[in-house]
């Protein structure tokens, strides 16, 4: 159980692992996510479900290497087993016919994203897909996502690919040239989300944001995931992961989302140098 069949790298520091997990696969639906721990010495930590394939019984999950825990599982190989997943998680994406769709999706969140864009394409809607990262490097799933839209728009910081800007200049754009959106999805950096929420604002177009706060149990136990949604305390796991954009309170999220940058690297350094033989 949980052992991973299949591997790939999408991107520097960016990896895409197909896990066999037959009862999550069974169960998942769009927006939903897994909790994962490596090993026993190993954090709880989120991924988002990406891909599933009921009749495999396997999950498809991507992830950035960043810290201890995504490092660990990135050193797993073909036919090597992760401990613990648990899932599917989390309130699924409301998929319906909209009408004319926007969806967001920014760095590792554009993986977020993809099962969102190809369940509202099947839904009969107009999709219109914008993805960004910092360089074209990072650049992930283009050709799927692209596969599920009616319009495909790629954004770069640097301009090595596409619009160079933010994704929010491509969203704003499409706003002026006339394009009424029924509903506009954010999936990425919690800046990134913000920004979206600031454009889409002042033309009252619903939009939805898919949380990433610090997250522990993934039930509604721990409260670690707490944000506050329209004046009021939500957890992320069990409320959402996804809110409406207009209501978050996206400073508090951000203060939270950094709490333990010290200690996430003093972690990762001493990890990193586990096998160092240096004496003083």
């Amino acid at each position: 159980m949980n052992k991973i069949v299949a591997k790939k790298d999408l991107a520097p520091n960016i990896k895409l692992i197909e896990v066999r997990s037959p009862e999550i696969a069974e169960k998942a639906k769009p927006g939903q996510f897994v909790i994962l721990r490596v090993d026993e010495k190993g954090e709880r930590f989120p991924l988002t479900l990406v891909d599933w394939d009921r009749q495999k019984g396997t999950i498809t999950l991507i992830f950035l290497e960043v810290g201890v825990s995504t490092k660990k599982l990135g050193t797993l190989q073909v036919q090597d087993e992760i401990l613990d997943i648990v899932g599917p998680l989390g309130i699924p994406s409301e998929i319906r016919h909209y009408g004319k769709v926007c969806i967001i999706g920014g760095g590792v969140g554009t993986a977020s994203a993809y099962p969102i864009i190809r369940a509202l394409k099947t839904a009969g809607n107009r999709v219109v897909s914008i993805v960004g990262a910092r360089t074209a490097q990072l650049l992930i799933l283009e050709d799927e996502i692209r596969k599920f839209s009616d319009e495909f728009y790629v954004s770069t910081d640097d301009g090595t690919k596409g619009h160079e800007g933010f994704v929010t200049d491509v969203l704003n754009e499409l706003i002026q040239k006339g394009y009424d959106f029924d509903v506009v999805y954010a999936i990425g950096p919690a800046v990134m989300m913000r920004a979206v929420a600031e454009v889409t604002r002042p033309h009252r177009i619903k939009t939805i944001v898919s949380l990433n706060p610090i997250m522990v149990d993934g039930m509604g136990m721990c409260g670690a995931c707490r944000v506050t949604v329209g004046g009021k305390t939500r957890f992320a796991c069990v409320d959402g992961p996804e809110f409406d954009a207009h209501q978050v309170d996206f400073g508090e999220l951000i203060k939270r989302q950094r709490m333990f940058l010290a200690e996430e690297k003093l972690a990762l350094q001493l990890w990193e140098n586990r096998g160092c033989s240096c004496h003083e």
